[in-house]
This record gives structure tokens, C-alpha cells and sequence, in this order.
């Protein structure tokens, strides 16, 4: 077999390519403790000149992809980037989800994950380096074993070409692996891009037609046993007594069991686990959150925003001054639910122990969290854990919360059996975590000229940042004690409460507009509800205060909405321009009688986007038509994906908008399931027209962006229909 020794190669630098930031490689030195990232001995011959890329004997040209594939297209994206300098059709590339392994870090994060839209951005550049530098390394090997001048050869989707003649990759692996490259092979220039800015179908698309992709629940292994978690209604309250006499006789029952979450029910099918847990009686202990209602959460938020003692973020300028002199003065408050993600897929992991190792089937959007999670879970070393990744049913920041691989493995654990947990969507709904909810206070004031002068934005809600830490913490360092690990998370939330606006919870609030006297302040107000990332984060609904809010101070100035925001982006060029292309849009619309047209824009995740709602309002029922999004999002490096993302932002954005909002009640979630807790149905899908502007600048992000303009357009189109203004989400007509 043969095997690359590339212990004196360097594929990867972490110079030139961007600029100065981290890149990472597959380098495997004599004293590393850490294992090789692919498979090299089970490679079936492989040559595998670094931790992202196989050349197969047979050619196969067999690509790892490091971020997860959760519905956004990035298997497609990443596998072009690097099949553009490879010069290798993506479509005709073998392309696996890549494992745990420090050289699949994220650039832009220092870890193994994938969110914040960061994935095309952060692997732009890498990716394109690792094909473009295997290419160089075939060509030389090709150029010694044809005994020829590597200038006189070319490549085509997979074969050197010479002449007349063509030959595979896989030829000259052997000679490859013999040889180094200490500088970085030439990327193309984008006038010679084959497959970048192309539209082609996803290289997934014929699995997830057929069925052959393989999501978590997909997953069966000999032994496995199915198992479900009687929860608490009010979310980490702990149990007082347990009577599980009536569901241990239930049909297919092994084991029912106590973990930190609730009860575990245990059986030979993920029904009968279901129906037995009905039966298990449970008292739970009461708390604080008990008497925690929508509103008393609103009015404890009402109350930090009255009493103004918050922590201070951006303060530029002289704000009150400004506002003093504003020929135009508005104030208003917008409100923002509780969310749940509810991914089609619901949580689910499959954990099998033997011995002192591990297999673990999940999808997660952070895969390094799982070595450290069974291994602290089941006292097993990490590097024994073996994780498997699956294709995500859907992701929105929910699966980087990994609650329910904790679970999984406790019950393995107890129970000795292979167990695939299963989060009802019930479970999904009720017990978090959360988008958390929001009240939001902006005071701006506007100049004779229609300049905005001055913005005074504040925020009180819970912040993500603390319970982040308590779920990942455990993971990323094995070694902290769970006393020290509370420790770190108690001085989060007392730095975010007291010191400093955690970032999640005012971004979007302030950054996008030219007011030269800016402040904003953030009130913590925490009821210990379980929070997490939510499509776009912050965004999702800073967005919607600040785009309603411009909306607000242009009809009173008395100003065009579009000249409004016009006049003042004017130091943000990009997002101007933006604007720019999506009024043209607007003023070029005609319109049937009854429907109206509302406008919104924001920065987010480096990408601008304009949205441009046509609504309706009939017997108190808003009617979204259609829907304009312009964005900038650099180079689009399959624009098809492109426009799928925003129309996939959109639909998410316009379900929030227009039905969600979780309710609480005695601490407990009132909702439960798609009955009460909608989703926009096919029937209610408006058209969506994206265009897209070419800057030709490095990509930016596209899986989140679409979604914060969608609301407050729908809310200012509403205005114009009905003279209301709507500040609170979901959207209701008085």
C-alpha cells in the first residue's frame, strides 16, 4: 500500500493566504500525539497528500469536507472551491463529512464548526490553496515520469493532458508522494474560473432525492435500542420521586433510568419507548421560573429598561446634546419572542460503548465537542472516541448545543446497550434551547437636512454567551472539574451583566446607519431559561427594531424611505449601494390595487441585503405576495445556492414574523407541536426574485443574512396598508 510521508512537506502556510490568519494544514510530525485525520491505511491505496483530499487508485478523486452539511449547500460550495484549482468537477468528486481533527478547524473560529455563515469566507482562500498545490504536486510528478517539462502539461476534470494523450491523477501518485512543495502553487484568476460563479446542482442533490443520504436517524446498528427522556414542563427543574412500576411492564421495555434531564425510557423500538414514558409518574421540584409568565418576562424587561442601569457598548459623540437639537425627535419599543428552531429533524444521537471506546453517530454543527463529551461522560480517553457525522435535518444554531449527546451517552453508559435518544418534537419545543426574547428602546432624532443626527439604542433580554459556555466547556477542556467549569460560567454572566454587552445580544442594533452621536446599553435580565444561537442571532431581531425605527423617523421627517437611508449610508458604501439597486427595484414595481410595498435593509455576517416586501391586509390577515431581495455577498461561488439561502432565510424569517413566539405559562412552554406552533405552509410561500450584486470581493455569508430584513419590511409594507404600526413579533393587526 502506499502512503504519503509528509512530515517534510508544507501544503499550508499560514502566510500570504490570509493575511496572517490562521490556516490549517495536515502535517504529521515524528512527535505529534495526534492521529492523521483521514483514514490512511483503510484508503484502499489512497495517496493522501493532506487532511482534506484522497487520489484513489481507480482516480477517484475523494474530498473531505470539514463543515457540517445542514440543507445550506456548503458540501457543494467547499467541494468547488477546491475542485477549481484541482481542476476536478465537483460533481465527479467522492465527498465524505470529514471527522474530528484540529487541521478541520474553522478559520474564522479557531475550532472544528460551522455557523455564523463563516464557512465558504473562512475556507475561500484554504481550500482553493490545497487543490491548486495538489495539482502543482501532480503535474510535477506527471512532468518527471513522462519525462517532459511540467510547462508542457495541462490538466482537465481529473487528467494530465500531454498532447494527444491523456492520463489520470492516480498514475502518478506514487511518484507524488515522493516529492515537496515548500511554496504555494498560483491560484487562478477569476476570468479562468471553470466551476466558481457557476450554477450547477448540489453534489448531494441525487442522495437526498433517493433517500441514500444518511441523516442521524438513519442510523441502526446491531444491538441498538431506542430511548426517549421524560422532561420536566418547566425547563431544568429536577426530579422529586419517580414511579416507572407501570412502564417497566410496558411491551419492548429494558430499562428506565434516571440522568441529569429527566427520566430515560429504554426500549427495542422508538415507539414503544414512546408510548412507555407516558406511564412514568414523575414529581418535579418547583423554582424560580415557576412563576415566570410572557408577561412578567416582558415587564421584568420593561422594568431594567425604566431603570436604565445596564451595561454600556458603542457611546460616541454627544447623545443627549444631539437629541436635543433634532429638528425631528421619535421614540419607540419593539418586542421579540422566545423562539424555538424546530429543525425538521428533530435531536437525536446514537452512542455505542465497548470497552474503553466509543462510536458516536450524530449530526452537530460543533464535532469537536463530542471526543470531550463521552469521553468526561463515559471516563473513556478521548482520542477512543470515534465520531461518525451525519447530514443535518436542518441546523439554525440548535445543533451546536449538544444536550442530547450528553443524554445518549449517559444512557449508554447505564444501560451497556448501543442507544440511539430521540428528542420528540414535543421535547424540541418545550424544553429549548431558546432564541432568547428581546425588548428593545431606540430615541433618534434627525436633522433639518434629514441627517441622523443621533441614536440611543437599548436592549434588556438574557444573553447567549453563559449558557454557550456551560454546554461547550465540558467538551473543549476534558480536564476542568464541573465545579470549576460553573465557576467560569457564573463569571461569564457576571462580565455580561456587569461589565460588558455580550456581542450576540445588541449586534444589528446600532452598526449600519451614519449617526455620528451613537450609545447603546444592554440590561441582562436573566430568568435561567436555556439560550442558544437562533438564525442570524442577534440580528434576528435588532434588525427588525432598527429597520422599523428608520422606517419610523423617515415618514416623520417627512422624508422617502429610500432617499432616506440613502442620505445616510453614505459612509457604508456597500450596503448603500445595496439600497441603491433595491429602490431602483421598487420604483420600477407596479403593483395591483390593495397591495403595498415596504422596505428594509441590514449588515450581517459581512453580506448587505435590501428586501422588499408586497403585502396585503384583508378581514385583519396580512398576506405576503412577494418578496425582492438584493444582496452583495461578494463572489457568489454557486449562485443557484445563493439564491436558495435567501429564499430559505426569507420563508424561516417570514414564519417568525408572521406566527412565532413561544408563551410561557407557570415557567412551562405553552406550545408544543405544529399545531400551535406553525410554520409557514406552502400555500402562504410568497414569490421570491433574489439578485444578486457582483462586487467581485472575497465571498461573504449567505445562510443567515436573508432572514433580519424580512420583518420589519413586512411591518413598514403593513403601515402603509393600514396606518398601524406593528412593534411587537409575530405580527398582529389591533
Amino acid at each position: 500500500m502506499n502512503t504519503v510521508n509528509v512530515s517534510r512537506r508544507r501544503f499550508l502556510q499560514t502566510s500570504a493566504i490570509t493575511g496572517g490568519g490562521l490556516v490549517v494544514g495536515f502535517a504529521i510530525t515524528g512527535c505529534s500525539s495526534t492521529p492523521a485525520p483521514l483514514p490512511v491505511d483503510d484508503a484502499q491505496g489512497a495517496w493522501t497528500p493532506n487532511a482534506f483530499l484522497q487520489v484513489l487508485p481507480d482516480n477517484t478523486i475523494r474530498f473531505y469536507t470539514a463543515r457540517s452539511e445542514m440543507g445550506q449547500g456548503v458540501t457543494t460550495g467547499l467541494a468547488t472551491l477546491v475542485g477549481e484549482e484541482l481542476d476536478v468537477n465537483p460533481l465527479d468528486m467522492d465527498i465524505r463529512l470529514a471527522g474530528v481533527h484540529e487541521d478541520y478547524a474553522n478559520p474564522d473560529f479557531g475550532m472544528q464548526g460551522t455557523g455564523g455563515s463563516s464557512s465558504i469566507h473562512a475556507h475561500y482562500l484554504q481550500l482553493r490553496q490545497v487543490g491548486a498545490n495538489t495539482r502543482a504536486l501532480i503535474l510535477e510528478a506527471a512532468a518527471q515520469d513522462l519525462g517532459v517539462a511540467s510547462s508542457a502539461l495541462a490538466t482537465d476534470n481529473g487528467f494530465v493532458i500531454h498532447g494527444a494523450s491523456r492520463y489520470p491523477y492516480a498514475q502518478f501518485i506514487n511518484t507524488a508522494q515522493t516529492l515537496n512543495i515548500e511554496a504555494d502553487a498560483p491560484l487562478k484568476p477569476a476570468a479562468e474560473f471553470q466551476f466558481i460563479g457557476k450554477e450547477t446542482r448540489r453534489v448531494d442533490a441525487i442522495a437526498k432525492s433517493t433517500g441514500t443520504a444518511e441523516f442521524g436517524l438513519d442510523i441502526d446498528v446491531p444491538g441498538m435500542h431506542y430511548a426517549v427522556v421524560v422532561r420536566p414542563p418547566v425547563v431544568r427543574a429536577k426530579a422529586l420521586s419517580v414511579d416507572a412500576s407501570a412502564a417497566k411492564l410496558m411491551p419492548g421495555v429494558t430499562d428506565v433510568l434516571e440522568v441529569g434531564s429527566g427520566v430515560a425510557v429504554v426500549a427495542e423500538s422508538f415507539w414503544q419507548a414512546q408510548q412507555a414514558a407516558k406511564k412514568v409518574a414523575v414529581e418535579w421540584q418547583s423554582g424560580p421560573l415557576d412563576r415566570v409568565s410572557t408577561e412578567t418576562l416582558r415587564a421584568d424587561y420593561a422594568k431594567a429598561l425604566d431603570a436604565g442601569d445596564g451595561v454600556e457598548g458603542p457611546n460616541d459623540g454627544d447623545v443627549s446634546t444631539a437629541l436635543s437639537g433634532a429638528a425631528t425627535l421619535h421614540e419607540a419599543e419593539y418586542w421579540a419572542p422566545l423562539l424555538s428552531h424546530s429543525p425538521m429533524e428533530p435531536m437525536n444521537a446514537v452512542v455505542r460503548i465497548d470497552g474503553d471506546s466509543a462510536d458516536v453517530w450524530t449530526g452537530i454543527q460543533f464535532p469537536s465537542a463530542v471526543p470531550g463529551l463521552v469521553s468526561r461522560v463515559a471516563d473513556i480517553p478521548a482520542e477512543n472516541v470515534r465520531f461518525h457525522q451525519c447530514y443535518l435535518g436542518g441546523g439554525f444554531g440548535r445543533r451546536g448545543t449538544p444536550t442530547h449527546l450528553v443524554e445518549a451517552t449517559q444512557i449508554a453508559v447505564a444501560t451497556g446497550k448501543p442507544i440511539q435518544l430521540v428528542w420528540t418534537r414535543e421535547d424540541d419545543i418545550q424544553q429549548g434551547p431558546f432564541r432568547p426574547a428581546s425588548l428593545m428602546r431606540i430615541k433618534a432624532g434627525v436633522d433639518e437636512s434629514g441627517n441622523l443626527i443621533a441614536w440611543d439604542a437599548t436592549r434588556a433580554g438574557g444573553d447567549i454567551s453563559p449558557d454557550t459556555f456551560r454546554s461547550l466547556l465540558p467538551a473543549l477542556y476534558s480536564w476542568m472539574g464541573d465545579s470549576m467549569i460553573e465557576g467560569v460560567a457564573n463569571i461569564s454572566e457576571w462580565y455580561f451583566e456587569n461589565f460588558a454587552a455580550d456581542e450576540s445580544s445588541t449586534e444589528g442594533l446600532f452598526e449600519d446607519y451614519d449617526h455620528p452621536n451613537t450609545r447603546v446599553t444592554h440590561m441582562t435580565v436573566d430568568h435561567e431559561l436555556p439560550l442558544t444561537f437562533w438564525r442570524s442571532v442577534g440580528h434576528s431581531y435588532t434588525a427588525f427594531a432598527k429597520e422599523s425605527m428608520i422606517d419610523e423617523l423617515a415618514h416623520a421627517a417627512g422624508l422617502n424611505e429610500i432617499e432616506f437611508r440613502l442620505q445616510n449610508t453614505r459612509n457604508n458604501p456597500r450596503l448603500n449601494n445595496v439600497i441603491r439597486v433595491a429602490g431602483e427595484h421598487m420604483a420600477n414595481m407596479d403593483v395591483p390595487a390593495g397591495h403595498y410595498l415596504g422596505f428594509a435593509a441590514h449588515h450581517s455576517f459581512r453580506t448587505d441585503v435590501a428586501e422588499i416586501a408586497e403585502v396585503s391586509v384583508e378581514r385583519g390577515k396580512i398576506r405576503v405576495h412577494k418578496v425582492t431581495c438584493v444582496l452583495d455577498c461578494g463572489q457568489a461561488v454557486n449562485p443557484d445556492i445563493v439564491r436558495a439561502q435567501m429564499e430559505g432565510g426569507v420563508v424561516y424569517g417570514l414564519t417568525a414574523a408572521l406566527y412565532g413566539g413561544l408563551n410561557l405559562e407557570n415557567g412551562a412552554i405553552k406550545e408544543s407541536n405544529f399545531h400551535d406552533y406553525p410554520m409557514l405552509r406552502m400555500d402562504e410561500s410568497p414569490e421570491i426574485e433574489v439578485v444578486i450584486i457582483d462586487s467581485g470581493t472575497k465571498p461573504t455569508g449567505v445562510g443567515e443574512p436573508g432572514l433580519p430584513p424580512i420583518a420589519p419590511a413586512i411591518a413598514n409594507a403593513v403601515f402603509k396598508a393600514t396606518g398601524q404600526r406593528l412593534r411587537d413579533l409575530p405580527l398582529k393587526l389591533a
